[in-house]
């Protein structure tokens, strides 16, 4: 039941991006965030091997498939996607490479793995503020479903263990705040301007 869980995890995200998101991006409706997308890369790997060092199975399928998927989407960024250079994105990647070089020095793979997540917020940040400010620049079920994945990989650790529930806990949880700023920003009051 576990290798069906997670397995099931990691063919989520695929579907998730190559049903919707793949041709939101191509269409120009999707706008990946470079800088969150770049983040999104770099930490997709360290949070698979530190899994994977910790003793994980078959809920690597999450940050297999979910890392691929973020580096296609980071290409994809530079002709498709928006920011990467505003203030906040500056001051976001500065953020996450002092956080890797943090990383770096920790050569404990679980204080690895909670940089990993407190750099990767940085880049859910990142996204989070720009689809609030612009819902209509990404694609709501995408979202939804790699939430939903991160929930399977969750089930798919199969036991209690606080250091291989925390990535997937996660990768659910910002994901799913991706899609409420969807609605957020959907639910803002326009702003009128005054003469």
């Amino acid at each position: 039941m576990l290798e069906i869980l997670g397995i099931a995890s990691g063919l989520v995200i695929i579907f998730a991006f190559f049903a919707f998101y793949l041709k939101e991006i191509l269409e120009r409706k999707a706008k990946p965030e470079r800088a969150s997308w770049f983040i999104w890369s770099i930490l997709g790997a360290i949070a698979f091997f530190s899994q994977l060092a910790k003793g994980a199975t078959w809920s690597l399928w999450l940050p297999a498939a979910d890392t691929s998927i973020v580096i296609l989407i980071f290409i994809l960024s530079f002709k498709y996607g928006t920011g990467g250079v505003t203030r906040r994105d500056i001051v976001g990647l500065i953020g996450a490479g002092m956080g890797l070089i943090l990383w770096y020095f920790t050569k404990e793979a679980t204080w690895a793995l909670v940089i990993t997540i407190l750099i990767d917020l940085i880049g859910t940040y990142l996204t989070v503020a720009k689809t609030y400010e612009d819902p209509e620049s990404e694609t709501m079920i995408y979202w939804l479903l790699i939430g939903t994945a991160g929930v399977l990989s969750t089930l798919a650790v199969g036991k209690l263990n606080l250091i291989l529930l925390l990535y997937p806990v996660y990768i659910a949880l910002a994901n799913y705040a991706v899609a409420l700023a969807m609605v957020l920003g959907r639910k803002r009051e326009p702003k009128f301007n005054k003469a």
